[in-house]
């Protein structure tokens, strides 16, 4: 033992044997513990992990950690050279619970904690599952740290409730941290968390985006998993800087009215030795049934949310990154694969539930106890639920039976937009359907429209790689879908690069390629997108009754021998009304009649088509007069010229 360890020996003991009140005071009281074991504690974070004390003019760290079926758990690190012999916890009665307070372990020091289970002669080094820092992968040990911070976003956050209403206008800006934009130097390194605060925010609000979306951020060791194997839950990765550089890219984007939404993984997490799996010898986080506890697609461990402790853990960590890190909001990351014992599983290796149906009802417990949890504590954010499936009632309130979401991910729009943007447009009266099926759904939740990630990697191609035609009609075709995303009822989500085109699929090693904005189609993508968002958000009509059927109305939906399709938006008020053309074939629509309510002169406000976007120019020039001839069951109509592969926008004056 070296003198630096047995000072450090002197002093916690000193300490324990002169504040034995404090220490009792600074650890886990009764009612927490119960809180803890009963499922309903939501602030463990508080509570367990690493936190920095000085006692009696001690300077040093209390440690809190769960792992019922040890034998001993000590903390380890660098401030008593790695011996496990050193400080070893104590247990806090029967919770599970082994906390201590170590003199001399200071913020910065690297940390575990060696635990020795009851079972199974199993002996391993954990990372702190609270730990609010951690190393930089490879690299696995936890960081003592704080998150004192001071907060300059005062003015968004009391007016965030209405930037988050379900009214507002929402067009999100899915990024990816490590391969939005690069520094250009020999390691092709990654942007900082501060530097990217300045860039991405200069970015996004030249783009008239109204929130950003990082898929996540919490630490994980493989970072070809893109964040959604996580080892780190409570901890921000430590590959773009600490978490108070993390706050500040959050503040910078509040100060510039951006409000920001945190991809968060409730659903699985690996099974790296440092990680929460077989955490004490048991499988004390995850199912111990495989069927239930082993994802088969991911190779990774599922939570068990039948434990109570699992589930204020989880809960915990979604209220932390809203309390500590100001959040606007959390994507909830593939919801389906919680709901369904038998996801992913074929016949015979799955077991049904006490009714014998394939529904996990202790997620589904978890989802609705978790989303009143955050609409309890914080009511002006907003929970999104990436659901595959028809589940109904996901962005419904609980106690309607739903699963209590704010929003739900529309993947049947998704799939149904692409598979007929993908088909030659001479063919595409044959499958018109998908155009507008949509509709029989569309208020059955309060949907999001996302084109994100998932849609551009794993061989799908990007999303202008999608479209057919030669070169001037995949630019035209994914400026039309655009177009008929922005100007469908739904708040929108665009993953990064698809605003200006990007050619080749999403590569998390690569970044972006931005050289392309200086090309005239691709420069005219990016005008167009800015265009759009520009116009969802002044035009209360485009957003105000995104989930309500008040503010849609099909103007014509059935005529698929031009596919073409034209509808009415409105807002509140009804003072507001715009009207959407969109032409899916790559022919000019000369004279094209529509009906419309009422008499007036209609200017063209929108055009996909327009020159500066990279289109043929043809247009409605000025505004068009309706007229007193009766056309698709209104009292009024216009003669237009309907653009090829284009959408066009018109608002009577």
């Amino acid at each position: 033992m070296n003198g630096r360890t047995s000072k450090e020996a002197e002093d916690n003991f000193r300490f324990k044997k002169n504040n034995k009140a404090n220490y009792t005071e600074m650890s886990l009281t009764e009612q927490d513990m119960n809180r803890f074991a009963q499922g309903t504690h939501n602030q463990l974070y508080k509570k367990l992990g690493a936190h920095h004390a000085t006692i009696e003019g001690v300077d040093g760290t209390y440690f809190s950690v769960w792992a019922p079926n040890a034998e001993c758990v000590s903390v380890i690190g660098t401030f008593n050279d790695w011996d496990w012999t050193m400080h070893p916890l104590d247990a806090q009665g029967k919770s599970g619970i082994w906390q201590r307070f170590v003199p001399g372990a200071v913020k910065g020091d690297l940390y575990k904690y060696h635990i020795i289970s009851k079972y199974s002669n199993y002996i391993v080094d954990k990372a702190d599952p609270f730990s609010l820092f951690n190393e930089t992968p490879p690299n696995t040990a936890s960081v003592i740290w704080d998150l004192d911070y001071t907060w300059s976003d005062q003015d968004w956050m009391k007016r965030r409730c209405n930037a988050n209403s379900l009214n507002a206008p929402v067009s999100i800006y899915e990024v990816h941290l490590g391969s939005w934009m690069k520094v250009i130097d020999d390691k092709n390194s990654f942007l900082s968390y501060r530097e990217m605060a300045l860039k991405l925010t200069e970015y996004v609000k030249k783009m008239c985006f109204t929130h950003v979306e990082f898929m996540p951020v919490m630490e994980h060791p493989f970072f070809g998993s893109w964040g959604y194997q996580i080892t780190g839950y409570f901890s921000p990765s430590s590959r773009y800087g600490s978490p108070q550089d993390f706050m500040y890219l959050i503040d910078y984007l509040h100060q510039h009215g951006i409000g920001v939404i945190l991809d968060w993984v409730p659903s699985h997490f690996p099974d790296d030795e440092h990680g929460l799996g077989f955490f004490d010898g048991t499988h004390l986080y995850e199912y111990d049934d495989p069927q239930k506890g082993f994802h088969p697609d991911w190779n990774s461990f599922i939570f068990n949310y039948g434990r109570h402790e699992v589930k204020s853990f989880l809960m915990s960590n979604a209220l932390f990154w809203l309390d500590k890190y100001h959040a606007d909001g959390l994507r909830v990351d593939a919801v389906a694969s919680l709901l369904y014992l038998d996801y992913s599983r074929k016949e015979g290796e799955w077991t049904p539930n006490k009714y014998g149906g394939r529904e996990n009802l202790e997620a589904i417990d978890f989802l609705q106890r978790l989303n009143e949890a955050v609409y309890q504590n914080y009511p002006d954010v907003q929970t999104f639920a990436e659901e595959s499936t028809a589940w109904p009632l996901v962005s419904r309130p609980t106690y309607l039976g739903g699963l209590g979401f704010g929003m739900k991910w529309d993947m049947g729009w998704m799939h149904d937009m692409l598979s007929y943007m993908a088909v030659n447009p001479t063919q595409r009266a044959s499958c018109h359907n998908k155009l507008t099926f949509r509709m029989l759904y569309a208020y059955s939740e309060n949907f999001v429209l996302p084109l994100s990630h998932d849609e551009v990697v794993y061989g799908k191609g990007s999303l202008l790689n999608k479209m057919p035609g030669d070169e001037w009609q995949r630019f035209a075709n994914l400026r039309l879908l655009l177009g008929y995303a922005y100007t469908q009822p739904g708040k929108k989500l665009l993953f990064m690069g698809d605003e200006f085109g990007q050619e080749s699929e999403w590569n998390h090693d690569g970044s972006l390629d931005w050289h392309l904005v200086t090309s005239k189609y691709h420069k005219g993508i990016q005008l167009l997108v800015k265009e759009l968002n520009r116009l969802y958000s002044n035009e209360p009509a485009l957003h105000e009754l995104d989930f309500n059927p008040a503010g849609f109305e099909w103007i014509d939906c059935n005529d698929s021998a031009h596919s073409v399709v034209t509808f009415i938006r409105k807002d509140q008020s009804e003072k507001n009304t715009v009207l959407v053309i969109c032409n899916f074939t790559p022919v000019v629509q000369h004279n094209y009649r529509v009906g419309v309510p009422f008499d007036a002169f209609w200017a063209e406000i929108l055009n996909s088509d327009a020159v500066e976007y990279g289109g043929s120019g043809q247009s409605n020039k000025g505004s068009i007069a309706a007229l007193s001839f009766k056309y698709n069951e209104r009292p009024f109509s216009l003669s237009l010229t309907v653009p090829p592969l284009a959408a066009i926008i018109l608002k009577p004056k």
